[in-house]
């Protein structure tokens, strides 16, 4: 009986592995040359930002501002979990050291 359990695990495992390499190829596959990029409000042209473009699906795409050429795509699942994260401070910095440390350095 263990054995079923495991082998269906891992034909589930197998699965959800494969449909989410289709999503990224299906993501990646999208022309996204004519997308609107937003930056964040009060951000100047000339200034390095970060910049997003809403894609079909949820999915959204994000730049540099200054290497618009690559470009990272998110589906809309990834993206919901990036946002709750920054929200609850997952991605907060450490602060620096102020003696000693590679911050000093």
């Amino acid at each position: 009986m263990a054995d079923v359990q495991e082998s269906t695990a891992g034909t589930q495992d197998e699965d959800v592995r494969a449909r989410k390499e289709r999503e990224r190829d299906e993501l990646y596959a999208l022309d996204i040359s004519d997308v609107e990029w937003h930056s964040a409000p009060g951000t100047e042209e000339h200034e390095e930002r970060v910049e997003i473009a809403y894609l079909p699906g949820g999915a959204v795409a994000m730049r540099s501002s200054l290497d618009p050429d690559t470009v990272l795509r998110y589906t809309e699942a990834e993206w919901r979990a990036f946002v709750l994260g920054a929200r609850d401070g997952e991605f907060d910095l450490e602060p620096a050291p102020h003696n000693g440390g590679l911050a000093a350095q």
